[in-house]
């Protein structure tokens, strides 16, 4: 949704969370089952975690926290770890029986090294798995299947700078020139006259893996010399804010005291990264928040806690550490005359959901997450009585030298969801392809291509 954004109404997320997120969640535990999860042996954990600050810092922790909550737990506390960024869960059973789970962040790598190593049960990661990383772990099983890859939210890279910068807009090619240092003065950008001081997260850490591969890697350029590096958002985000010259990159729930600028990819519009952008990935560095398992995952814990934070009560977790729940809600969108005529009428007379399906890479086969999505659509769809003649497929994808191609495949990628739902007896009102109209990211660069070919969901 790439034009008339600032128009959407962004306190929609604001509202009462949808209690429809369960759908094809992996390892379904009868409760019983629940009842009779494992206490710590001695100062043991239960289950151990380890991987992304982003995850780790705060998500991970609640969401066990939550789990114990669920369980029926009391004399729920955290404590500090062994070393900086760990951190140890505790509660008790009725029984008086202790339960531990320790949570280590410290970077996305670290996880799938731990997962390989066996001293971690699950990896918490703020990217996706790498090649080698996945190669490695074949051992273990298919790392990126659906039994082992969890999308547990969605976040977005928020580009900080001190709260005095005038600047407001800057595109990903002014974002990379800055931290590359090609752009080493604000004033050469309509700022204010000064030497531009770059912060980042360190080597180990999934949300500098990110920047890479969205901001630097497209122009082959890499981080500056100078650059601050930290493995804490938290003192990454206060830094830049203490410095008018700084500018740094940051998960959504850590701007904290700086200022957020929106960001334009390739022709796309501005955009801030807000939470109806970043749901539906819209915005340029929107990212998935994962954690991986063993497909074979024999920790009951483990197993639990998967469910759990796929589970109403989790995804509500989610939402209130800062980051954006996996809830399908209707967002009203307002035309502007940059649209083309059909999307401008769709606009005025339906509402989109929050969400897009994407497509597994060089396949019409949807992602991982996009499995999952099918039955959140198809539980709004439910609730909401849409399920005759009131939706709308509008697909979309990267520009091609014949238009017409590029529309029929953007079709057929609609048609590729509408064959999904249609088993569940949806009825369409209408499927329509607009090709390689209004895209969210640059199409001279694979990774932008990807992102440009999605599918929307509209209701009448």
């Amino acid at each position: 949704m790439p034009r008339a954004q600032s128009a959407i109404d962004h306190d929609l997320w604001g509202r009462t969370l949808s209690l429809l997120l369960i759908g094809f969640i992996c390892y379904a535990l009868p409760l019983s089952v629940f009842a009779a999860l494992p206490a710590s042996d001695g100062n043991r954990p239960v289950l151990r975690i380890q991987g992304s600050n982003t995850i780790g810092a705060k998500l991970g922790p609640e969401l066990v926290k939550g789990l114990f909550e669920a369980q029926g737990l009391h004399d729920i506390r955290s404590e500090h770890g062994a070393h900086e960024n760990e951190q140890r869960l505790l509660a008790r059973q009725a029984d008086g029986r202790q339960i531990i789970v320790e949570v280590a962040a410290h970077g996305s790598g670290t996880g799938f090294t731990s997962l390989k190593d066996g001293s971690a049960d699950l990896a918490a990661s703020s990217r996706p798995i790498k090649d080698g990383e996945a190669t490695a772990l074949a051992p273990l099983g298919d790392l990126r299947s659906p039994q082992s890859e969890q999308v547990i939210a969605i976040d977005g890279l928020a580009i900080i700078v001190h709260p005095s910068n005038p600047l407001t807009t800057l595109s990903v090619e002014q974002i990379a020139q800055l931290f590359s240092g090609e752009i080493d003065d604000w004033a050469a950008l309509g700022g204010n006259p000064g030497k531009v001081h770059p912060y980042a997260r360190d080597d180990n850490s999934g949300t500098y893996d990110t920047f890479k591969e969205l901001v630097l890697a497209p122009g082959g350029r890499a981080l500056a010399a100078n650059a601050q590096r930290f493995e804490s958002s938290d003192q990454l985000s206060d830094s830049v804010s203490s410095d008018p010259n700084g500018i740094g990159f940051i998960g959504l729930p850590y701007i904290r005291q700086a200022k957020a600028v929106a960001v334009a990819a390739g022709d796309s519009q501005p955009m801030p990264p807000s939470t109806t952008l970043i749901a539906t990935e819209d915005y340029p560095l929107a990212r998935r928040l994962f954690i991986y398992n063993d497909p074979h995952q024999e920790n009951l814990w483990a197993r639990a806690l998967i469910d759990f934070t796929q589970s109403p009560r989790g995804q509500a977790i989610v939402d209130r550490s800062g980051f954006i729940a996996q809830t399908v809600e209707a967002v009203k969108v307002t035309a502007d005359t940059q649209m083309p005529t059909d999307y401008q009428q769709l606009a005025q007379q339906a509402q989109r959901l929050s969400v897009n399906f994407r497509f597994q890479e060089g396949s019409a086969t949807l992602d991982n997450k996009a499995q999952r999505d099918l039955q959140r659509v198809l539980d709004y769809l439910k609730q909401h009585d849409k399920l005759q003649n009131k939706v709308v497929l509008v697909g979309f994808g990267d520009a091609k030298s014949d238009p017409e191609r590029a529309e029929l495949l953007s079709k057929l990628r609609a048609m590729a969801v509408r064959r999904e739902l249609a088993r569940q007896g949806v009825l369409f009102r209408e499927i329509t392809g607009m090709g390689s109209e209004l895209p969210v990211a640059a199409n001279d660069q694979n990774i932008g291509r990807i992102r440009n070919r999605r599918v929307e969901v509209w209701v009448y």
